[in-house]
């Protein structure tokens, strides 16, 4: 692993020729470097510690982000879009979890964001090899940060981030049983995450009949479309699940005049330009992968990542670039899409690990009524318990009186419903996610 001094500089972002420098401010207590986790691949973390007033960091827990795709950064998008102490105007971001735990965003899975390979048969193709990468950087970083070793350390994660979080999170609680990694592990929350894509397809249909995005003639198109998903997942035919999901999503913007699958109010304009750029008889997969991950990694985005972030890591290969990768990381996890790791959340139940879900109300990729549904087909034996439970509903702060969203919690396994947020959560609602970390990290209840 590489190791440097953290970093307090200030740096000046170039944008179209023209230089825009920040304002002075002081920048948090950084680290980051890369980890070797197999032969010719390599992967890169950013660690940012607490920035409170009131605690030191070890007082506060150690959030790790794992973000969707597969092949989306969390060094590039969780960070700077979503939870991180600057936006991508490098500006001071008011809803920053670092005020509440240190950070560490890792490029997960190898390939993604400054993560690179030096060979195209070191992609990961499936969830276990992307579990074991993972553990190789867990295991070197509590290794070398022994600071953060008695810290509670939780796993956040978004979209298919949630998927790969649920399958870490469970090597993780054994190599901590075995004595193999050194952590205060206390659990995972799986954020509008890709678990059962299936539910998620199946409720396509009706989440937009009801939210009144299709007419009826619609609701059959996309009910016929998702029941060619359900058969070739049936056959267990995963890779043409996989591209007769793109045909579903084809069908759903040919019907809905391109609805944002992130957040149904919101206009999107990356689905029709995916559509007019690639053919996707030919190459779905390739149009999955512009519909899903290249929109995390916009130009503006991408002229921070390999421009002034990169000239502040230094450690970046002359030859990687950011997000360079990410269509082949894409492309290589085709056959794993559409997986679903049900058992492994059953599992993590069964072992007493805290689970949180949390899904945004108008998201549609992975709708709420999606995630409910393979909730219920949990073997859980609380499973009816938490059920029973009745909702209570969440507000902002103690003077807001708009509810902001709805928690059930029984046992280990929590659900907060976020209303009037979307697929990326943090973003459309940065102060009831901060709640809901504090929530979920044991600062308030």
């Amino acid at each position: 692993m590489l190791k440097l001094p953290q970093a307090i500089a200030l740096f000046s972002l170039a944008t179209l020729g023209s230089a825009v420098y920040l304002e002075e401010a002081k920048e948090p207590k950084q680290a980051w470097g890369y980890v070797t986790v197999r032969p010719n691949a390599s992967m890169f973390w950013w660690l940012y510690y607490a920035d409170s007033p009131a605690k030191n960091f070890t007082q506060l827990p150690l959030i790790m982000w794992l973000q969707g795709g597969p092949g989306a950064s969390g060094t590039g998008f969780g960070n700077f879009e979503e939870i991180g102490p600057l936006d991508s105007d490098l500006k001071p971001r008011k809803t920053t979890w670092l005020q509440t735990a240190s950070l560490l965003f890792v490029d997960n899975p190898v390939g993604t964001g400054f993560s690179y390979v030096n060979d195209t048969l070191a992609y990961a193709t499936n969830l276990c090899t992307v579990s074991t990468d993972l553990m190789v950087v867990l295991r070197e970083f509590f290794k070398s940060k022994p600071e953060f070793q008695k810290v509670p350390f939780y796993i956040f994660s978004e979209s298919y981030g949630g998927k790969m979080a649920a399958g870490i999170a469970l090597e993780l609680h054994k190599a901590v049983q075995a004595g193999t990694i050194k952590c205060n592990f206390l659990g995972v929350a799986l954020g509008d995450s890709w678990i059962s894509p299936l539910d998620s397809v199946i409720s396509w249909g009706p989440y937009l009949y009801s939210t009144s995005y299709l007419d009826d003639k619609g609701l059959k198109q996309v009910t016929t479309a998702a029941k060619k998903v359900l058969d070739a997942m049936n056959k267990r035919q995963f890779k043409l699940a996989t591209l007769l999901w793109s045909k579903a999503e084809d069908t759903i913007e040919e019907y809905t005049n391109g609805v944002n699958f992130y957040n149904i109010l919101t206009q999107d304009t990356t689905s029709s330009t995916a559509a007019a750029s690639v053919a996707s008889e030919t190459v779905p997969v390739l149009k999955l992968f512009q519909r899903h991950v290249q929109h995390q990694s916009k130009d503006k985005l991408s002229d921070l990542m390999n421009g002034p972030i990169r000239k502040k890591l230094k450690i970046i290969p002359d030859h990687v670039k950011w997000g360079g990768q990410s269509k082949d990381v894409f492309a290589n996890m085709a056959e794993d899409f559409m997986k679903n790791v049900i058992d492994i959340v059953e599992d993590l139940l069964a072992a007493n690990v805290n689970v949180t879900v949390y899904n945004g109300q108008l998201d549609l990729i992975v709708s709420t009524i999606g995630q409910e549904a393979w909730l219920r087909k949990l073997k859980w034996p609380m499973l009816k318990k938490f059920t029973a439970q009745r909702w209570k509903p969440l507000y902002v702060g103690s003077e807001s009186t708009a509810t902001a969203a709805f928690h059930k919690s029984y046992e280990n396994l929590d659900f907060f419903w976020i209303l009037k947020a979307g697929h990326m959560v943090p973003a459309d609602q940065g102060d009831m996610a901060l709640k809901m970390v504090k929530m979920v990290t044991r600062q308030c209840r």
